[in-house]
């Protein structure tokens, strides 16, 4: 019986990002073994997350109200929306503290893969915000993957007939790299998306 609780736990957390069975099982007996460590405060904390942490209701950011931190913050620049993929995005572009306008997470991609559709996406909302609020700009921060460029055109075509400012996120060469250690697809895209001096 312990053995299929263990074992359970441990199928549930190899399916996080990142993880696998290994680190899946190793952190259920790392649990087990510091119950009071570890464990009780777990419980605590996930009871926490499931209770008060939502989807904001603007935006689809995560966070402790229904309407989230950032859309609430009267110092953001309204005229400005970025459009992401997953939440962990926006909240890598908040971390660049280089932005301070609005966003919009998609909930995804668009991908013939996994199956994902327009429907799939946070993307009626999306519309319905670029009608309904004042935006001068979007900008479109999807992933340089084949998934995120197709979902950055569809986004932009879409767009067209706001006539709205889209821009996109660039692309290319990471600071602090050397030319040679670079593959070829950043390079491409690096001398694509040239800036003038």
């Amino acid at each position: 019986m312990q053995k299929n609780i263990i074992d359970n736990l441990a199928k549930i957390f190899a399916k996080l990002p990142g993880m696998g069975p290994r680190i899946g099982k190793k952190i259920v007996l790392e649990l087990a073994s510091n119950k009071e460590k570890f464990l009780i405060p777990l419980i605590e904390y996930l009871g926490e997350l499931n209770e008060k942490i939502h989807n904001c209701e603007i935006c689809g950011n995560i966070d402790e109200g229904r309407v989230c931190k950032i859309c609430l913050d009267e110092n953001r620049d309204k005229n400005i929306l970025c459009v992401v993929e997953e939440v962990g995005d926006l909240w890598a572009i908040e971390r660049s503290k280089n932005y301070y306008g609005k966003y919009h997470v998609l909930g995804g991609n668009l991908s013939a893969i996994s199956g994902k559709t327009i429907e799939d996406l946070n993307f009626s909302s999306l519309i319905s915000r670029v009608k309904n609020e004042n935006f001068s700009e979007i900008i479109i921060a999807t992933g340089a993957t084949i998934d995120g460029q197709n979902t950055a055109h569809y986004i932009a075509d879409f767009l067209q007939e706001f006539n709205l400012k889209i821009t996109r996120l660039g692309y290319g060469i990471p600071i602090g790299s050397e030319i040679d250690y670079l593959d070829e697809g950043t390079i491409s895209v690096a001398l694509k998306t040239r800036l003038k001096f």
